[in-house]
């Protein structure tokens, strides 16, 4: 099941990268048209697309991997450095972004074939968004970091590209040229603000976040529904791993109970916990419970 999950997923981060391809060429088209910097700042950010699916096509890979003597728990962390890079590079393309339309803000250029231009790039987003939202929903059937924050980044470049699209059509009906600049400067300053989220989100994950609160609460539940049989609970403890879920607990077995029974216990509690949570890596640890006073 695991193999064909990695198969899938790579497809998709085949598909982004296709894609990042060919809205690098209509942008880059577009702004070669055009001398437009806010339509080059759109394909910039277009080549911080094709570098972070490459990445994460890589990342993904090794996550996928099953466990070894070196990494026992397995390789589901690696799709947080997906994350955390595609951040950086959307901090190093938005800085890119900023320096230049600073000085052209200063001293407009007059910009040509605005129509033509404008075209290529309504193109290009299309194709973002058509990916982006298959990204999105693979991500959510998968639980995949990686392919979440790539379908983040392809929407963030489609607001974009509408921003672009807008501040020429107004750039060409007013004939303040300046207003190419303001666009282009407003772009980084959102892909910033972007870049900020899916490091935070990538930090979280190498940090062993814990599981979403309504998980946890799944997890107390059928936890709970053993306490008729005299079982309770004690420490119990979440974290995920890229598309990986652990759970830790404590359970608290009457004192008098043979090694067998209390065995077969916690075999059927990890059995629940794992059919409420899907492909969960759980592990329990047997204590007596304490006797009330």
């Amino acid at each position: 099941m695991r193999f064909f999950e990695n198969m899938e997923a790579r497809h998709y981060f085949w598909m982004s990268t296709a894609a990042a391809v060919v809205t690098i060429v209509l942008k880059t088209f577009a702004w070669w048209m055009t001398d437009s910097i806010s339509l080059l700042s759109d394909a910039m950010e277009s080549f911080v697309n094709l570098a972070g699916a490459s990445f994460a096509l890589w990342m993904i890979t090794i996550a996928k991997c099953p466990p070894d003597d070196e990494h026992p728990l397995g390789h589901g962390k690696a799709e947080y450095f997906s994350a955390g890079f595609e951040g950086v590079l959307i901090f190093g393309a938005a800085g890119a972004i900023i320096w230049s339309a600073v000085g052209r803000l200063f001293a407009p250029v007059p910009l040509e074939s605005i129509g033509i231009g404008l075209a290529f790039s309504v193109g290009s987003s299309l194709i973002n968004l058509g990916v982006a939202v298959s990204l999105g929903r693979a991500a959510v059937r998968l639980r995949s970091i990686a392919l979440e924050g790539s379908s983040r980044h392809l929407m963030t470049d489609v607001w974009t590209s509408a921003g672009v699209v807008v501040g020429l059509i107004l750039a060409g009906l007013t004939g303040w040229i300046w207003l190419d600049a303001l666009v282009a400067i407003l772009v980084g300053v959102h892909i910033l603000i972007e870049g900020w989220g899916l490091i935070r989100s990538s930090a979280d994950g190498l940090m062993d976040a814990a599981l979403p609160e309504e998980r946890i609460a799944a997890i107390e539940g059928v936890l709970g529904s053993f306490s008729a049989r005299g079982i309770s609970y004690a420490d119990l403890r979440t974290r995920r791993a890229g598309a990986e879920s652990f759970v830790y607990v404590d359970v608290l077995v009457p004192p008098d109970w043979s090694i067998v029974r209390t065995h077969d216990a916690l075999d059927e509690i990890e059995s629940a916990i794992r059919k409420t949570l899907p492909g969960a890596r759980v592990f329990t640890h047997p204590e007596p419970r304490p006797e009330p006073a």
